[in-house]
């Protein structure tokens, strides 16, 4: 047998150890692995009683599964985000503040007179509908925009933030998805005035000044196009004006919209998405919640993309179920969502759809098996059909 020369050897070797090192990085790079296909955010809150120890590795092993990015509520404390933004980022993770926009409790800084009025004139702070945590301030004062405008600038403030993520940035749902009718006790064939909003002074004067109606003395404000028009275009200035202000700090802007636009958002919120000057979306494609299957993801990825015209990438947002093996005997819709045996399909419909990625709801709802299927959802290339 002949000897290899020992300068093959040496450059074998030092081959070798660059191609091992090249590995390396490929492995510890922030960017996703190179066999996932699919750009995977969630939604996740905290900290609660986490250590810094807690935090981070709950985050490394999301940033292992695939997630690239986080959506984190935390509150209004900067403090809580610098904190755990920083942990984000030693784990390769993108971190974006996940601050709900209209819907705000019990806050000294806020005064009963800047919330919403529904159609029978009461107030969203005192008589909230569905819910007692309903409280959704009036988008069209100056004073509401000021109070959102300094929580959402001083956390962009911070260095450790990529994003500001907006939610609740809408009016109070003035019908209900249908898969939420029987856990409320209604029927929502129409629109009720006591789920319609905004009709305080300020919005009636103003829709009276720009259309010459006045709204109050319409028998049905339901059939009024123009006083939907003017509600959407309401919710549209507070976020692009917010999103002026985070832009000028040099920072992201996105939102957790309902699916849409024009299907859902605009009906049931007065969400008017595909006019908002921010950096990506994220539908909420919760489709137990309309009584669909995960077809319809597909449907209205398509929809949003349309809508976008592809001018900013759109992640299909996805309802997991936390107990697969109870979703049929749990009356509780909210409680209901993706099983392990639909995650393929809901990511497959997303993608040949057009989003860009996918958003889950919520990590911590995922079991095994809904990691193993997505773990393989992931991994596979979709071709996009609507182009």
């Amino acid at each position: 047998m002949k000897k290899i020369p020992i300068v093959i050897l040496s450059l074998l070797f030092i081959l070798g150890c660059k191609a091992l090192q090249s590995d390396k990085q490929e492995l510890n790079s922030d960017d996703q692995p190179s066999d996932i296909k699919v750009p995977v955010y969630a939604w996740l809150g905290g900290p609660g009683s986490d250590t810094d120890q807690e935090i981070k590795e709950y985050f490394m092993d999301l940033k292992e599964k695939g997630i690239i990015g986080l959506m984190y509520n935390g509150g209004h404390d900067p403090e809580t985000y610098k904190r755990v933004g920083g942990i984000a980022k030693e784990a390769g993770l993108e971190f974006h503040t996940w601050i709900p926009t209209m819907l705000q409790r019990d806050n000294p800084k806020l005064k009963p007179e800047w919330y919403a009025i529904n159609g029978k004139g009461e107030s969203a702070f005192d008589k909230p509908a569905y819910v007692d945590y309903y409280k959704f301030l009036c988008p069209n004062r100056q004073e509401v925009y000021d109070f959102l405008a300094n929580l959402y600038g001083g956390i962009a403030d911070l260095p450790v933030v990529d994003g500001i993520h907006l939610d609740y940035i809408r009016f109070p749902d003035v019908i209900l998805a249908e898969g939420l009718w029987e856990k409320y006790g209604l029927v929502m064939n129409r629109e009720y005035p006591e789920y319609d909003y905004c009709y305080c002074d300020l919005c009636v004067n103003g829709f009276k000044e720009k259309s010459g109606i006045d709204i109050k003395s319409v028998n049905d404000p339901s059939q009024v196009q123009e006083w939907k028009q003017y509600r959407y275009g309401l919710i549209t200035s507070i976020v692009n004006r917010l999103a002026v202000m985070v832009h000028g700090k040099g920072k992201e802007i996105n939102a957790a919209v309902f699916p849409g636009p024009n299907s859902i958002a605009k009906k049931i919120v007065r969400q008017e998405w595909d006019k908002w000057n921010l950096d990506a979306f994220y539908p909420m494609n919760y489709n137990d919640f309309y009584l669909k299957g995960t077809k319809w993801i597909g449907e209205v990825s398509k929809e949003g993309v349309s809508a976008l015209n592809n001018r900013k990438p759109l992640y299909s947002g996805l309802f997991i179920c936390p107990r697969p093996d109870k979703k049929t005997d749990e009356p509780d819709p909210e409680n209901h969502g993706l099983i392990p045996e639909e995650i393929e399909d809901a990511v497959r419909e997303s993608m040949v759809n057009g989003a860009t990625g996918i958003c889950l709801f919520t990590p911590g709802r995922m079991t095994k098996e809904h990691w193993e299927a997505f773990a393989i959802a992931i991994r596979k290339e979709y071709k996009e059909t609507n182009k």
